[in-house]
């Protein structure tokens, strides 16, 4: 297992590099550096800019639009991006649902919806998760009636992220109670302009609403939404699964932060501490391990063997980590990582109050900390969606351990 990057692997590193410098709003590349909130234009805005580029789709192949790269350059890409501050692709159209397009979608389907996932013009949403049906999504009891040539869907998914800004939903629903229940459940995409749609946001802890329910009251959905057969719509939902996961682990991702909590530890003087660089060192190697374990499937990929079902442990080690990196930074602020205002936030304050004790002499007080409580909170949730830690720890122990 060679591990080391070619030459032209090297040239490639650098000329997306280059590129991503030129092309990145320097604002929001500010606002990621800092764990500010993204608006949805922030969030646009990068996708508009890959899109035109061809890169939106940096995943997908040649045949569909895609730049057609192998699996150590999307590596190469997705790390270059991340450590030049660029927000985190939105997943849900270009990384989850255009693979299931591609892979079970008719001609007619991917022609009518892969342009507007490529390009970022259409926001794209999940409905997977109900109220009872979580990491056991066999059990999702939103059905969908067959009338004529259309369904009538009825029901709730839940935890739908950014589901406020969503144009379509791919979603999970009942169409059979025949059999198992894997085997009564269809793959439909759902227009969320459709009469009878409706978007209830949910509040977090830390504030915002990133997350939302969404209600289906007699909603019409052309059976030309269908994705595959019907009743078929399991094989095609754990196609997904494996982008989620994998994408969930975000290994650049947190290549970066670990720099932004040595940055904070040496701001708030603690960086010479030795047990909290202890905790500094046991992350980085974790970071490490997992960007070798990575690095291990891609080798695989480029020399054409098969790589270990291994999603699921990419998603528990991820997962892990993103919440130990925002636990330390707060650990290394102390007292200044409150939990902000967020009413403040949104005015523009960020973190006046900290700069202020520092001017007074106080030791600390970054105002980069004001948004360290917020991302602490947010991360709670990294061990439970996509398939909880749990489910996945099952997963491993009977796919790769047998």
């Amino acid at each position: 297992m060679d591990l080391a990057f070619t030459p032209e692997e090297l040239k490639f590193r650098d000329e997306i590099r280059a590129w991503v410098k030129a092309s990145l709003p320097p604002a929001i590349a500010a606002k990621v550096h800092q764990a500010q909130l993204l608006s949805r234009d922030d969030m646009q805005t990068w996708a508009r800019i890959l899109g035109k580029k061809g890169w939106l789709g940096y995943g997908w192949p040649a045949e569909f639009g895609g730049p057609g790269w192998s699996a150590v350059e999307k590596h190469l890409f997705e790390e270059e991006c991340a450590m030049a501050g660029a927000p985190r692709i939105v997943p849900f159209g270009p990384v989850m649902v255009a693979p299931v397009i591609m892979a079970y979608g008719s001609p007619e389907q991917q022609r009518r919806f892969l342009p507007g996932i490529a390009s970022g013009e259409v926001w794209w949403s999940q409905g997977y998760s109900e109220p009872g049906s979580g990491s056991d999504l066999a059990s999702v009891r939103t059905k969908a009636e067959r009338r004529g040539d259309k369904y009538i869907v009825n029901g709730q998914k839940t935890w739908t992220t950014l589901g406020q800004y969503g144009e379509w939903m791919f979603n999970l629903v009942r169409t059979s109670n025949e059999g198992k229940p894997q085997t009564g459940i269809s793959f439909l995409l759902i227009d969320m302009k459709s009469p009878g749609v409706s978007v209830r946001p949910i509040k977090l802890l830390d504030g915002e609403s990133e997350v939302n329910d969404v209600f289906f009251d007699n909603v019409e959905v052309p059976l030309d939404n269908l994705i595959g057969e019907e009743n078929k719509g399991w094989t095609y939902a754990k196609h997904l699964l494996s982008h989620e996961r994998t994408n969930i682990a975000d290994v650049n991702r947190a290549k970066r932060e670990l720099e932004r909590l040595k940055r904070i530890a040496k701001n708030e003087g603690v960086l010479h501490d030795q047990r909290f660089r202890d905790q500094i060192a046991l992350l980085e190697v974790d970071i490490v391990a997992l960007e070798m374990l990575v690095l291990r499937v891609l080798s695989a990929a480029k020399s054409g063997r098969n790589a270990l079902d291994i999603a699921g442990l990419l998603k528990i080690k991820g997962s892990e980590i993103q919440q130990r990196y925002t636990e330390l930074m707060m650990l290394a602020a102390g007292p200044y990582a409150l939990p902000f205002i967020h009413e403040a936030m949104a005015a523009g304050w960020q973190g006046d109050q900290a700069a202020s004790a520092a001017l007074r002499g106080f030791p600390g007080g970054d105002v980069a900390n004001a948004t360290l409580a917020p991302s602490y909170f947010n991360y709670r949730k990294t061990s439970i969606y996509g398939g909880s830690n749990e489910v996945q720890r099952n997963i491993v122990a009977q796919t790769v351990l047998g």
